[in-house]
């Protein structure tokens, strides 16, 4: 039997560049496991820092070593951006596994469209509105999902002149109150993120994620359980079991997030039966309202004083890594990581049958 040919491709442009070839080493286990070493032949695609990419023998070596390209951000010939290894033409279906922008925010989902190949996740749409923090969550009040508050802010209001800035965090102040935190609309893994306390912190969080995006959001804080459902399917998806994540620091930053130890993953997440449904009927209503398609993780804030639950935001593109929450409520739910792989590439060729 012809083995399928399956494009791995991972690094990317973004601060999660690392995290990338954590997941993707994962994945390429992944597909030599549980049998998918008899139906898929993988054939990895490495994207530099810089935006250039590396073909099987370049990305394999980076498999192998789980170390990123030292690269230099000067790119000598513009024209070296948009040509593909050779053996780009051989994929069959794509597993894109990069992280954050140019990865997850419709940008490379719309570069394999254009190359008429299937793909495992979301299309464009979901991939753009799951990336963008703002859009995601006027799609999920649409939707009728319930949240925390939040304020949208633009780069320009905080790099404004000095009569103006002042007004907005006073309009902050007033809206949100503290604790409460502030965010780059586009970035992943809690890259730029700051809680707040003080006005002082308010000022100095804006400036710092102003730096990331031109877009920020600005979200009340609540005291609340962090839980987390992973959603797997394209037009009738299913939730998988709820799981719930303590840490000792502030917050879920990008170093509790990342590093072994400062964060506990508790799955099952110990909830009622009635809250556990609500969660999971919550996040397939999420999926679908933002066209999601493949695999996506929701995360949510379950106020145990009140009872409400209220969705966080989407993660079209979750991680992979050891220590990642979706690959794990999935193996609780009853399906181990090969199998995962192997569902996410078959999703992929039925969402995108052969033309």
């Amino acid at each position: 039997m012809t083995k399928l040919r399956v494009g791995l491709l991972f690094g990317g442009r973004s601060g999660e560049h690392e995290v990338s070839i954590i997941s993707a080493r994962a994945i390429a286990r992944g597909l030599r496991e549980g049998g998918n070493g008899d139906k898929y032949e993988m054939l990895p695609f490495y994207v530099q820092k810089n935006g250039l990419w590396q073909g099987p023998a370049v990305a394999q070596q980076v498999l192998e070593t789980g170390e990123a390209i030292a690269c230099s951000e000067i790119i000598e010939r513009r024209s070296q951006l948009w040509q593909f290894p050779p053996a780009a033409a051989e994929v069959d279906v794509w597993f894109p596994i990069i992280h954050g922008p140019n990865g997850e925010d419709g940008t490379i989902q719309g570069l394999l469209t254009l190359m008429q190949a299937p793909f495992v996740g979301s299309g464009v749409t979901g991939s753009a509105v799951g990336m963008d923090k703002l859009a995601m969550k006027d799609a999920f009040a649409q939707a009728g999902l319930s949240q925390v508050k939040y304020m949208s802010v633009s780069r320009s209001e905080v790099w404004s002149n000095p009569c103006v800035f002042p007004k907005l965090c006073d309009k902050i102040e007033e809206t949100l109150g503290y604790p409460c935190f502030v965010k780059p609309a586009n970035l992943g893994s809690s890259v730029g993120i700051s809680k707040v306390r003080s006005r002082s912190e308010l000022e100095a969080a804006l400036d710092k994620a102003a730096t990331f995006d031109r877009r920020l959001i600005v979200e009340a804080g609540v005291v609340a359980r962090e839980v987390e459902c992973a959603v797997l399917g394209n037009d009738q998806p299913k939730a998988s079991v709820v799981g719930e994540i303590t840490y000792q620091s502030d917050f879920y930053d990008y170093e509790t997030k990342y590093t072994d130890g400062k964060a506990q993953l508790h799955i099952p997440a110990a909830l009622s039966p009635d809250v556990t449904t609500q969660i999971q009927e919550m996040a397939v209503k999420a999926f679908l309202a933002i066209d999601c398609a493949g695999l996506a993780r929701m995360d949510f804030f379950y106020v145990e004083a009140t009872g409400e639950i209220l969705i966080n935001e989407v993660n079209t593109l979750p991680g992979f890594t050891s220590l990642s929450m979706y690959p794990q409520l999935w193996a609780a739910t009853g399906i181990p990581f090969p199998e995962l792989v192997n569902r996410l590439i078959q999703l992929a060729l039925e969402r995108h049958p052969a033309s």
